[in-house]
């Protein structure tokens, strides 16, 4: 395209701007007025000049409302997003609120159940007792976190009966070992010996399963200290579950004691008697002395025919002379529960059942176990002698 050149553009600008002349009729006189073209570039500049101020005017009131306006709604914003944080803090308020309620209902559950069937938590702590006692600090803890989090200070009361109502457990645990442990006792049995199986780590395995009571993996002492209890505990009971508390049989009386004895063959020299043999009929039943596994049914040497039953931590009882058996190995028997039928087998002069009680594979007097369950042992001889034996 060709170039306009100055000279051109002004040309062309006077085109648009040509001198005009004007008349006036006034008072009967004609006047001319003469508008050269360059007055009226002027006054259309000026006029464009005029528009333009006034335009721009314009923009700049517009540019400053918007920007008035957006830092307006921007303040607005920042109000809201405010309002939105403490509304979320409140909510989160109430949730730590709820979470707490939930949490002391569930404590609630928890104690009243084990109340039904436990029965009342020791609280207090006895002489020679170790158990430890979280009172003092849980409370200085509560106080302190509500001073710190007021939102948390139910959480710290949760937590500070948890310990409590753990300990409680613990105490109760202990208790009912130290009853079991002098129940054994009595009975002449070494507590310990009882245990031994506890502590044997020959033959033990399976995935391991840690346990813990934080995110951290670690265990509070005071809830290691209850699981260690509770199974002392319950090795303990077990082993005084497995005691003998029922009859073997029904007996007419006790026909050769436990220990020293005459040879019941010759009527001479002298024997160690590992149990206690009971006159009965033939056919008669045996029955379970305690609840426990059958681990032997058979023969052996001197005994005949043998049963044998495993009540857990070391504790068997042996049912021999049988002249029939009723059960099997493997099976699980309760007290009182039929495992055989009186017999002669074996190094026996008649009917009878011999009946031992041995730990650690050593015979123990299985007297005083009978005598808590029955007072059929008051029906033997003044001497306890026999009148047959095996």
């Amino acid at each position: 395209m060709k170039k306009l050149s100055v000279g051109g553009a002004s040309a062309r600008l006077r085109s648009w701007f040509p001198d005009r002349e004007f008349f006036m009729r006034s008072e009967g006189q004609v006047r001319f007025i003469k508008i050269s073209s360059r007055t009226q570039m002027i006054a259309a500049g000026a006029a464009a000049g005029l528009l333009l101020f006034w335009l721009l005017s314009v923009a700049t009131m517009a540019v400053s409302s918007y920007l008035s306006q957006r830092d307006r709604l921007s303040l607005l914003e920042r109000e809201a997003k405010v309002a939105t944080s403490e509304s979320r803090l409140n909510a989160y308020g109430d949730n730590i609120g709820k979470v707490a309620d939930d949490l002391k209902r569930r404590q609630d559950f928890i104690e009243k159940t084990s109340q039904s069937v436990l029965g009342d938590l020791p609280k207090d702590a006895k002489a020679g007792e170790t158990v430890s006692d979280s009172t003092s600090e849980a409370a200085q803890t509560v106080k302190k976190v509500s001073l710190a989090v007021p939102q948390a200070a139910e959480l710290a009361r949760i937590e500070a009966r948890q310990l409590a109502f753990i300990e409680g457990l613990t105490r109760l645990a202990d208790r009912r070992a130290a009853a079991a442990e002098a129940r054994l006792a009595s009975l002449g049995l070494n507590p310990q010996t009882m245990l031994a199986s506890l502590n044997d780590r020959s033959a033990q395995g399976g995935p391991l399963i840690m346990m813990a009571t934080s995110a951290d993996g670690s265990i509070d002492p005071r809830f290691q200290r209850f699981a260690l209890s509770l199974a002392r505990m319950d090795a303990l009971e077990r082993s005084v579950a497995g005691l003998p508390q029922a009859l073997p049989a029904d007996l007419q009386y006790i026909s050769s004691g436990f220990g020293f004895r005459a040879n019941p063959f010759t009527g001479g020299g002298g024997e160690f008697h590992p149990g206690l043999d009971f006159k009965g009929p033939y056919g008669a039943p045996i029955y379970a002395a305690a609840r426990g596994t059958v681990s032997f049914v058979g023969q052996r040497s001197g005994y005949g025919n043998v049963v044998e039953i495993d009540h857990g931590n070391g504790l068997i009882t042996r049912y021999a002379h049988m002249s029939g058996f009723r059960t099997v190995a493997g099976k699980q028997v309760v007290p009182g529960e039929l495992i055989g039928v009186i017999g002669s087998t074996g190094r026996s002069t008649g009917p009878h059942l011999h009946f031992e009680v041995r730990v650690g594979d050593r015979p123990v007097n299985p007297r005083p176990f009978l005598e808590a369950a029955t007072n059929v042992l008051q029906k033997a001889g003044p001497d306890g002698t026999a009148r047959t034996a095996g």
